[in-house]
């Protein structure tokens, strides 16, 4: 059996190492376009903040590594087509130029995705950088580190985008300024109760400005480097300018194949994470991944769903029949002094897949009031009208908010109606919670 994987980050690589579990006799061959494999991305904000100063802890396993236990890595080089009929990639060696052919028996497609670019004029003169690969983040922690740069205007509050501003805040920046299109943060993971909640917070900050409902049109420049931006609301003084507009699959050279893609350019696969394709499997940032609540394929690019999926793909590759089954888009982010988490679906999306629902948003205590420390913590539930069962859930607070979620997500996974969360036994001491916890006056103002 003649595997190839396309890609060694999180998904070609658990991919990669299940399968040659699996079966030791199978001939695998992992093309990957940089020097790196192996790594997280969700780390990069942190690294960029100077909350640790070594790159290498975002490395699980150095490439090195890999090829020592026998793995054939071939690293710098690109995979820029498939040849579906033939079962052949087209690949180009990064350092020599040259163009070669391989054949496969069954293909993994593992590329992952990459940051999107708006057509701003003058969006790639000196100073505006990006934050999403590895070498993003080197180059931008070496300038975010220079004490000559001091007002940083990021573009985007999404996640990277959001992360970035405790980036920038954690190096003691005069001026941080996040313009953002539409008027919320986080627009596609949290609805509005507790974007105002993360909102309040971003703001609490002098040092922070958050724009909210405003257009990047242009970027200043002055002898060639950014001096500045200009909005359609007004023109803002920058020395460097971080781009966060979101991530696109990188699946351009597949085009012409015929796999199914959804409008995105993200591959469409089932719960084997096999294509539409026989042969070719995919996983990760560039393919879709099935929502066990939507009970569609949807692109939600997480660095757990690309293991797991990854994991099922290898196991698959080598010859077994598993099925994922499915994500919950659960995810969680740190906003400053605050923290957010989420799982399931949204108010917006239960709206858009035309679904009987109510919903329930508490605001409450994290724990007893003769503990020190008591802060607010801010819960909203989306349920089934007609079932109760819970559909979604959106917690953010000071402390403790997101692995609560982790309950929810659960609890979503079993099927659990909100009075059964009301009534769940969650864990009690004065530190860490009420007797009636948050979760559980939740599901039981639910009706």
């Amino acid at each position: 059996m003649k595997i190839i994987i396309v890609g060694g980050v999180a998904a070609g690589m658990s991919a990669a190492a299940k399968a040659s579990r699996i079966d030791s006799s199978a001939e695998i061959t992992i093309y990957e376009k940089t020097d790196i494999v192996s790594w997280g991305a969700c780390g990069l904000p942190y690294y960029v903040g100077d909350f640790y100063q070594d790159p290498k802890n975002m490395i699980a396993r150095p490439v090195e590594k890999f090829i020592e236990s026998g793995m054939d890595i071939r690293i710098f080089h690109e995979v820029i087509g498939v040849d579906t009929n033939k079962k052949e990639i087209t690949v180009k060696n990064l350092k020599t130029g040259e163009i070669l052919k391989d054949s496969y028996d069954k293909l993994m497609i593992a590329t992952g995705a990459s940051a999107i670019i708006p057509p701003i004029k003058n969006i790639d003169a000196k100073g505006v950088y990006l934050l999403k690969s590895f070498d993003d983040g080197l180059t931008l922690k070496e300038e975010m580190l220079k004490d000559e740069y001091q007002d940083i205007i990021i573009i985007g509050a999404g996640y990277i985008g959001v992360e970035v501003i405790e980036a920038a805040k954690h190096l003691n920046k005069r001026s941080i300024r996040v313009i953002q299109l539409t008027d919320r943060i986080l627009t596609e993971s949290f609805d509005k109760e507790i974007t105002d909640v993360l909102e309040d917070e971003i703001k609490s900050h002098q040092d922070v400005n958050l724009h909210l409902s405003e257009m990047v049109q242009e970027i200043l420049t002055k002898d060639g480097k950014v001096c500045g931006i200009k909005t359609d609301k007004g023109e803002y003084k920058a020395d460097l300018v971080v781009l966060a507009a979101g991530v696109r699959p990188n699946t351009q050279f597949l085009k012409d194949t015929g796999i199914q893609m959804l409008g995105n350019g993200a591959l469409v696969v089932d719960e084997y994470g096999k294509t539409s394709i026989d042969s070719i499997y995919s996983a990760g940032d560039c393919a879709t991944v099935y929502h066990t609540v939507r009970k569609e394929n949807v692109y939600i690019p997480l660095a757990t769903t690309a293991n797991k999926l990854g994991r099922v793909v290898g196991e698959n590759l080598g010859g077994k029949n598993v099925a994922f089954h499915g994500t919950l888009g659960s995810a969680a982010i740190k906003v400053l002094d605050m923290e957010a988490g989420r799982t399931g679906i949204t108010e917006n999306e239960a709206k858009k897949l035309g679904i009987n629902y109510k919903t329930v948003f508490v605001r409450d205590k994290d724990h007893t009031n003769y503990y020190p420390g008591q802060t607010d913590i801010f819960v909203k539930f989306i349920y089934n009208a007609e079932t109760k069962v819970l559909l979604g859930a959106q917690i953010a607070g000071k402390k403790g908010a997101v692995l609560r979620v982790d309950a929810l997500a659960v609890a979503i996974y079993a099927g659990l109606r909100v009075d059964e969360i009301g009534m769940m036994d969650f864990c009690y001491a004065p530190p860490f919670a009420r007797t009636w916890d948050v979760m559980n006056v939740a599901g039981n103002v639910a009706k």
